[in-house]
C-alpha cells in the first residue's frame, strides 16, 4: 500500500492515525461486550475505517454527511463523545433517539450527520435535498452520502443519482464496495465490471479508489469536495474494501472463502498506515503503545459510565407528545373582507402563490410543474414570478423527490411536493411512511414538507388515476392528513399545512377542481388542521364525511329536507375532530359514515370504532357505513358510478332512519 502524504505535516498524519485507531478500539470493545451479553447487536466496520475517517476528515464541519451502519468513524471523527454513542446503542434516555431507534439510525444537527434507516437507499435522496438547499442559498458546500454496493441495486440509488445529475447538485455519492451484501457476493449483485461504470449513464464523473488507504481516501474526497463547492455537480466514488466480519455479528463469515479473508487481512487500513508512520519516523512504537493505552482507558471509562445510567421508565405522555413537532397554531385571519368567486383549483393555486411570497425558503417540486404549470395547471405562471430555482420540474421519480423534499427541510427550507396523481404515491411510499413520518419521533427533527395529492374518482380515469388512498396514511403516526371539500377550506388548510413544521399529506379532489366555486378571501389566511365543520344543522341523523362525500351528503339532504340531516365535514383526517363528531352523534342519535374510499379498511372504520366505544349509550341505531365497492376503480362511466359510495347513499340512509 502506497501512502502519499503530499503537504500534510507530521502532526496531521499523527492525528489521522488517532482518528483511525479510535473507532477500531471502540469496535473491539463492543465485540467483547457482545460476547459478554452486555449489548445485543453490532454491525462491524472493522477493516473499513479508512473510508469513514478519511472522507469525514476531508469534509468541512458545517457540511452534512449521511453515513450507514458500518461508519462509526464518521461519528467519532466528528467528535461525538463515545458516552453519547454508547447511550444510543444501549437505548438510554441520553441517546440521540431516547431509546426509540437502534445503532446509527439517528441524525444530529449539532454534528451535521443524518443517519440511515434500515431500507438502505432513502438517505441518498435526502442528500440531494440538502445539497439543493445549499445551492439555492449559495453556500458553496458539498454533501457526502454513503451507500454499500448492495444498495446500488435499489431504485433509490438510481433515482437519487439521476436527480443530482439533472440538477447539478454538489453531492459525493460514496459506495463502500466491501464484497458482500450480507452473504451475497458481487457476481450475484450486478453485472457491470465496476460500479463507477454506472456514473457515465448519469452524466457524472466516477472515481474508484483504494478504500483501505486513508490518505488516498482523504485526498480524493478533499479534491472532489473542493471542486464541487465552486462548480456544483455530483460525483460517484467507489471505495474498494472488504467486510472482515459478518453483516452483523450473529451472521458470521462462514460463506466467505478463507483466501479472501487472508488476502484482505494483509490490507488492513490501520496496520498498513501504522507501518507507514513507523517507517517514515513520524511516530514511534512507544507513542503507539501510549496512544492505545490512553484510548482503551478512555473507552472503558465512557462505556462503563453509560451502563450505570438508569434505564428508561416509559412515560405515555412524552411518547405521544413526541409524535409531532410542537406547533402552536395561531389562526391568521384575512387582512380585508375582500372575496372573489374562486374555483377549487384556483384556491389551491392562490394559496401556493401567497405561501411562496411569504416564505422565500419555500420550494415546490413536481413533474411538469414549471413552465407547463402542472398536469392540472395549478402552478401556471409560477416560474415567471418565482424562478426555476424554487419552482422545479422533476424527473419521474417519486421516491427521490419526497426524499429531496425532506433533505430541503433538514437544511432549513420548506418544501411542497406535488404527486401528479395521489395513486403515484405508492412509488414514494417508503419515504413518506418511514422517513417523513418517523423522523421527529426518532430524533426530534421537524420535517417541514407538504405532499399534495390530486385524488379521487368521477372522471373515468380508471384504477391508477382515481384511487382514494388516504387510509394508507391515516394509520401512520407522524403524518398529518388534510382533505378539504370546498375552495375556501382548500386555501386556508393548504396555508396552514405549509406553516406547520410537520409532514402533511394534502388531498385535493380532482373532480372538484373546475366544478366547484365559492367566494374565497383574497388575502392570506389559515384554517386549523384537525377541526371539523358543521355544514348543515340537523336533529334526526348525522352524516360524517369528507372530500367529495360532503357534496354527496348535501345533495341527499337537499332532496330530503324532511330528514333533518346534520352534515359534518371532517376536513382533516389526522388528527380528526373527535369532539365535533361525538357532539353531533350525541345530538342526533343516528350516524352514517360516508366516504369515497373502499369499505374494507377505509377511514370510516376508524370513526365507527371510536363512536361504538365512546358514544354507544347515545346511539338509537347501529352505526352505518356507506363506502365504495371493494374493487379497483373501473374506467367505464356506468361501472364507476356503481362503484362509488354515492350509488348506495339513499339506500343506507333509508336503512338508518328506518331502524
Amino acid at each position: 500500500m502506497i501512502f502519499d502524504r503530499r503537504q500534510l505535516t507530521d502532526y496531521t498524519l499523527t492525528s489521522f492515525y488517532k482518528n483511525l485507531l479510535w473507532p477500531r478500539l471502540v469496535e473491539e470493545k463492543m465485540l467483547i461486550l457482545l460476547r459478554q451479553g452486555r449489548i445485543g447487536k453490532w454491525f462491524s466496520g472493522i477493516g473499513q475505517e479508512a473510508i469513514a475517517v478519511g472522507s469525514t476528515l476531508a469534509m468541512h464541519t458545517d457540511e452534512y454527511i449521511l453515513p450507514m451502519h458500518r461508519n462509526l468513524g464518521v461519528f467519532t471523527t466528528r467528535n461525538i463523545p463515545l458516552s453519547r454513542l454508547m447511550a444510543q446503542w444501549q437505548g438510554k434516555a441520553s441517546g440521540f433517539t431516547k431509546g426509540r431507534d437502534r445503532s446509527f439510525h439517528f441524525g444530529t444537527q449539532e454534528y451535521k450527520i443524518i443517519g440511515m434507516i434500515s431500507h438502505l437507499g432513502p438517505q441518498l435522496a435526502l442528500a440531494d435535498g440538502i445539497a439543493l438547499a445549499d445551492v439555492l442559498g449559495q453556500n458553496q458546500h458539498a454533501t457526502l452520502v454513503f451507500t454499500g454496493e448492495g444498495a446500488t441495486s435499489e431504485g433509490d440509488f438510481h433515482e437519487a443519482l439521476n436527480v443530482a445529475a439533472v440538477w447539478d447538485l454538489p453531492v459525493i455519492f460514496l459506495i463502500e464496495n466491501n464484497g458482500y451484501g450480507l452473504s451475497t457476493p458481487l457476481n450475484e449483485q450486478y453485472r457491470c465490471k465496476n460500479l463507477i461504470d454506472r456514473a457515465v449513464g448519469y452524466g457524472m464523473e466516477g472515481r474508484q479508489i483504494d478504500g483501505n488507504n486513508i490518505l488516498e481516501v482523504y485526498h480524493t474526497i478533499s479534491e472532489i469536495a473542493e471542486d464541487i463547492r465552486v462548480k456544483p455537480r455530483p460525483v460517484l466514488v467507489e471505495c474498494m474494501t472488504f467486510r472482515m466480519r459478518g453483516h452483523e455479528e450473529a451472521s458470521g463469515t462462514k460463506y466467505v472463502p478463507q483466501h479472501l479473508m487472508d488476502e484482505w487481512a494483509l490490507k488492513d487500513p490501520i496496520a498498513n498506515y501504522e507501518e507507514y508512520l513507523l517507517d517514515e519516523g513520524i511516530i514511534t512504537p512507544e507513542q503507539i503503545q501510549q496512544i492505545r493505552t490512553e484510548f482503551k482507558q478512555q473507552i472503558e471509562q465512557q462505556v462503563e459510565k453509560v451502563f450505570t445510567e438508569a434505564d428508561i421508565v416509559p412515560d405515555l405522555f412524552h411518547e405521544l407528545k413526541d409524535v409531532y413537532k410542537p406547533f402552536s397554531f395561531k389562526p391568521i385571519n384575512p387582512a380585508t373582507n375582500k372575496q372573489t368567486e374562486t374555483r377549487y383549483l384556483d384556491a389551491i393555486s392562490d394559496g401556493l402563490r401567497l405561501a411562496m411570497r411569504k416564505f422565500d425558503n419555500l420550494v415546490i417540486m413536481g413533474q411538469d410543474i414549471a413552465e407547463y404549470g402542472g398536469a392540472f395547471k395549478i402552478t401556471q405562471g409560477f416560474v415567471e414570478e418565482f424562478g426555476r430555482g424554487r419552482v422545479r420540474n422533476t424527473p419521474i421519480c417519486e421516491s427521490a423527490i419526497v426524499g429531496a423534499a425532506m433533505g430541503l427541510s433538514i437544511n432549513g427550507y420548506k418544501a411542497v411536493m406535488e404527486m401528479q396523481f395521489a395513486d403515484f404515491a405508492s412509488c414514494g411510499f417508503n419515504q413518506i411512511v418511514n422517513n417523513l413520518a418517523k423522523t421527529y419521533y426518532r430524533w426530534n427533527e421537524g420535517v417541514d414538507v407538504v405532499v399534495r395529492m390530486p385524488t379521487g374518482a368521477g372522471t373515468g380515469a380508471g384504477p391508477f388515476h382515481s384511487q382514494s388512498n388516504e387510509a394508507w396514511f391515516t394509520k401512520t403516526p407522524g403524518l398529518k392528513v388534510v382533505y378539504p371539500a370546498f375552495p375556501a377550506d382548500a386555501k386556508g388548510l393548504l396555508l396552514a399545512a405549509i406553516e406547520d413544521p410537520n409532514p402533511v399529506i394534502y388531498f385535493e379532489h380532482k373532480y372538484l377542481y373546475r366544478s366547484l366555486s365559492e367566494p374565497v378571501p383574497d388575502d392570506y389566511y389559515t384554517i386549523e388542521i384537525g377541526k371539523a365543520k358543521i355544514i348543515r344543522e340537523g336533529t334526526k341523523a348525522s352524516i360524517i364525511t369528507y372530500g367529495l362525500g360532503v357534496h354527496w351528503a348535501i345533495e341527499y339532504a337537499d332532496k330530503h329536507p324532511e330528514t333533518a340531516i346534520e352534515i359534518v365535514d371532517l376536513r382533516s383526517l389526522q388528527p380528526w375532530d373527535t369532539d365535533a363528531v361525538e357532539a353531533s352523534v350525541k345530538k342526533t342519535g343516528r350516524v352514517l359514515i360516508l366516504h369515497e374510499d373502499t369499505l374494507t379498511s377505509g377511514f370510516g372504520g376508524e370513526i365507527a370504532a371510536h363512536l361504538a366505544e365512546h358514544c354507544f349509550a347515545y346511539l338509537d341505531a347501529p352505526i352505518v357505513r356507506c363506502a365504495s365497492l371493494d374493487t379497483a376503480i373501473p374506467m367505464n362511466k356506468e361501472l364507476e358510478e356503481q362503484f362509488l359510495a354515492k350509488a348506495r347513499l339513499a339506500q343506507m340512509m333509508e336503512r338508518l332512519l328506518g331502524y
